[in-house]
C-alpha cells in the first residue's frame, strides 16, 4: 500500500506545526493535535482491511535508502504485517480518544498547543517502532518514545516533582537503550543484517549462546521500557505528568514496547531456552511486584500505574512461554488498552471534578456525582479483575490457562495475581465511589463535559466488548503468520476447572477488599503505624533503595575513583611534566640576559676554564 508513510508521517507533521509554528497555531492548535491520530487511524483502518482480504501476509513500502556503508545496507522501509497491524489501530484508536479527551482536560493550561504537539510527537515515535522493519529503525522509534515520554511527564516542570519523576524515566530507560544497541550490535556483528528478514534467517545457523545473548539484551530493553523488574522504578513517579500522558503511556504507546520487542523477536526467543525462561521469570515476579504495590497505595493514579506494571508483567509471562503463549500476549495487551486508558481518563474525570485531588481517602460517594465516570470507570474494574463475559475475563485467564500449561508454581503464581488484583482494584472502586463522604468543604464533585465523557463511553464498550477479538480463534489465528500456530500444552487439571478456579480466587480478592473497606469507616488519613508488609508496599517495595544501594551509590564511588585516577594520575602525570618543562626553562631562561656585557663574561669565563683545561691536561 503506498499510502502507509501516511499513518507515520501525518502526526509527525502535526507535532512539527505545532511545536515550530508558534502563538500563530495556540487557537486551534489543540484540534489539528485531535485531528492527526483520528486520520492514522482511518489510513491504517484501510490497510488492515486490504490485509486482512488481500492473499500477501504483510503490506510493505520502502520510503528511502537510510545507510549504505560498505556491505551494510538498511533501507527505511514500513512493515504492515498481522502483528504491526493491530498495534497502529491501538495507537491511533486509543490514542485518538485520548487526545479527544484532552482538549476537555487542558482547556485551561496556557500552553496546550505544545502539549498537543508532544502528544503527537509520542504517537509518530510509537507508529515508528511498530512499522518499521529493520531492529536499526525500531530504535529510532524506541528513542523518540523515550524522549516524548521525557517532555510529557516533566510537562509541567514548574513542580519539582515532576521535573524529577521526568529524569529519573529518561535515566531509568536508558540503561534499557543499552541493552537495545548492543542487542543491534550483535546481530549486525553476527548476520551482516538488523533486518527481521535477515536476523531471523540467520537464527538457524546461530550458535545457542548468541541467541541467548540476543534474547536477554533484548529483555533488559523490554524491561526499561515496559517498566518490568529490575527496570520498574520510574513508572509510579510518571504520574506526575498530566493524567492524559499517563493514559497514553499506560494504554497504547511506551510500556507496550517492550512486549511488542520480545513478541516480535519470536524468532529469536524460539532458539533459547534460557532467554525464555527469563522472560517468564521477570514476568511473573514483576505481576507478583506491581499487585502487592497497588494494595498499599492511596493515590488513585498510583494505584492504576502499579495495575499496569502488573498487567504487563502477565503480557511478558505469556510472551516468554512461547508459542503458547505470544497470541493472549499481544490480546492482553489489546484489552489492557482499552480498559486501562478507561480507568485512567476515568481518574483524570474524577480529579478534575475534585479539584486535583489524588488522595482517594478524600473521595467516597461520587457514583451519585458522576455517574457517568462512575459507570464507564466500573466497566473497567470488572474488565482488569477478569469478571465473566468482560475483555479481561476472556484474555488473562488465557494467560493463566497457558502459565499452569508451562508449569505448575508459574500457573499458581499468575493466579495469586489476579487474586491480589481483585483486591486492590475493589479497594479502589470502594474508596473512590461506593463508601462514605469524605470530601473537604472546598471540593465541589461534578460531572465533566461531553468532550470528556464520550471517550469514557467509548472505551467503556471496547472493555465490556473486547473478547469478542477471541471469537473463533480470530486474534490466534490473525496473528499466526507472525508468531506461528499455537501450541497447547498438557495441563495439570481441566482449563474449565482453571477458569472456575481463577473465578473463586477473584471473588475472594473482592470479598477481603469489601469487609476491610466496604463495611467500616475509612479514615481520612492515611495511619501512621502500619504493618511491615503495607510499609514495605507504600515504598515501592524498596525498589528505589534497592537501586540506590546496588547501582547509585557504587556508580557514585565508581565515578569519584575515576575522577580521582583522573586528576591525580592521567592529569596528575601530563601536569607535572608540564611543571617540570616549565621550571627548567625558567631556570635556563635566566642565561639570556639580553646583556652584552653578560656575554662577554660568560665567554671571557668559558675561555678560562678552556685554557685551565688544556693546563691540566699537560700537566697530567
Amino acid at each position: 500500500m503506498s499510502l502507509l508513510y501516511l499513518i507515520v508521517a501525518i502526526p509527525a507533521a502535526s507535532a512539527a506545526v505545532l511545536l515550530l509554528g508558534g502563538r500563530l497555531a495556540d487557537r486551534w492548535g489543540h484540534l489539528l493535535g485531535a485531528i492527526a491520530p483520528i486520520a492514522s487511524f482511518v489510513v491504517g483502518l484501510v490497510a488492515f482491511v486490504q490485509l486482512a482480504n488481500g492473499t500477501d501476509e504483510a503490506l510493505t513500502q520502502r520510503l528511502f535508502s537510510w545507510i549504505d556503508v560498505g556491505s551494510f545496507h538498511v533501507d527505511f522501509a514500513l512493515l504492515f504485517d498481522p502483528l504491526s497491524a493491530v498495534f497502529v489501530l491501538l495507537i491511533t484508536g486509543v490514542g485518538s480518544l485520548i487526545h479527544i479527551y484532552s482538549i476537555g482536560y487542558m482547556d485551561h493550561d496556557e500552553r496546550r498547543r505544545r502539549f498537543f504537539g508532544y502528544l503527537n510527537l509520542f504517537v509518530a515515535a510509537m507508529l515508528t517502532l511498530v512499522l518499521a522493519d529493520d531492529y536499526l529503525a525500531v530504535f529510532l522509534g524506541w528513542e523518540g518514545v523515550g524522549l516524548a515520554s521525557y517532555l510529557l511527564i516533566g510537562f509541567w516542570q514548574h513542580k519539582v516533582s515532576a521535573a524529577v519523576a521526568a529524569k529519573k524515566a529518561f535515566v531509568v530507560n536508558r540503561v534499557g537503550d543499552v541493552g537495545m544497541a548492543l542487542a543491534i550490535m550483535l546481530m549486525f556483528t553476527t548476520f551482516g543484517s538488523t533486518s527481521f528478514e535477515g536476523v531471523s534467517a540467520g537464527m538457524d545457523q546461530a550458535t545457542s549462546g548468541t541467541a541467548t545473548a540476543l534474547g536477554l539484551l533484548l529483555l533488559l530493553a523490554a524491561c526499561g521500557k515496559s517498566a518490568q523488574v529490575p527496570l520498574q522504578s520510574w513508572l509510579l513517579d510518571a504520574m506526575e505528568g498530566p493524567t492524559p500522558v499517563s493514559a497514553l503511556i499506560h494504554a497504547a504507546t511506551m510500556v507496550t514496547a517492550g512486549v511488542y520487542l520480545v513478541t516480535r523477536s519470536n524468532f529469536i526467543y524460539d532458539q533459547t531456552e534460557v532467554a525464555q525462561t527469563a522472560v517468564v521469570i521477570v514476568g511473573l515476579v514483576t505481576l507478583l511486584w506491581g499487585a502487592v504495590i497497588g494494595c498499599a497505595k492511596d493515590d488513585i493514579k498510583k494505584v492504576l500505574a502499579a495495575s499496569t506494571m502488573s498487567q504487563i508483567g502477565y503480557m511478558m509471562l505469556a510472551a516468554g512461554i512461547g508459542p503458547a503463549g505470544y497470541a493472549f500476549a499481544i490480546f492482553h495487551l489489546l484489552t489492557h488498552g482499552f480498559f486501562k486508558a478507561n480507568m485512567f481518563l476515568g481518574a483524570g474525570s474524577v480529579m478534575h471534578g475534585m479539584n486535583d485531588e489524588i488522595d482517594m481517602r478524600r473521595y467516597g460517594a461520587l457514583r451519585g456525582a458522576m455517574p457517568v465516570t462512575f459507570a464507564t470507570f466500573a466497566v473497567g474494574y470488572l474488565a482488569i479483575i477478569g469478571f465473566p463475559g468482560f475483555s479481561g475475563f476472556w484474555s488473562k485467564d488465557k494467560i493463566i490457562e497457558a502459565a499452569f500449561g508451562e508449569n505448575l508454581l508459574i500457573g499458581v503464581g499468575a493466579l495469586v495475581g489476579a487474586g491480589i488484583t481483585a483486591f486492590y482494584m475493589t479497594r479502589l472502586m470502594l474508596m473512590t465511589f461506593i463508601s462514605e463522604r469524605r470530601w473537604t468543604k472546598e471540593a465541589h464533585p461534578h460531572e465533566s463535559s461531553l468532550v470528556m465523557t464520550v471517550p469514557l463511553i467509548v472505551l467503556g464498550a471496547l472493555s465490556l466488548l473486547g473478547g469478542v477479538l477471541l471469537f473463533n480463534g480470530w486474534i490466534v489465528d490473525w496473528l499466526e503468520p507472525v508468531v506461528g500456530p499455537e501450541e497447547h500444552a498438557e495441563l495439570p487439571i481441566p482449563a474449565t476447572m482453571i477458569t472456575i478456579l481463577v473465578f473463586l480466587v477473584v471473588l475472594v480478592g473482592a470479598a477481603v477488599a469489601f469487609v476491610l473497606y466496604g463495611r467500616d469507616k475509612v479514615a481520612s488519613n492515611a495511619p501512621a503505624r502500619v504493618s511491615p508488609f503495607t510499609k514495605a508496599a507504600r515504598a515501592d517495595l524498596y525498589g528505589d533503595a534497592l537501586n540506590e544501594v546496588a547501582l547509585m551509590r557504587p556508580g557514585q564511588y565508581l565515578t569519584s575513583s575515576l575522577v580521582y585516577a583522573d586528576n591525580r594520575g592521567v592529569d596528575g602525570a601530563v601536569n607535572g611534566l608540564a611543571a617540570f618543562v616549565g621550571g627548567t626553562s625558567g631556570s635556563v631562561r635566566r642565561w639570556q640576559s639580553g646583556f652584552v656585557r653578560s656575554y662577554a663574561l660568560s665567554m671571557l669565563g668559558g675561555s678560562a676554564l678552556l685554557l685551565l683545561a688544556v693546563v691540566a691536561v699537560k700537566l697530567a
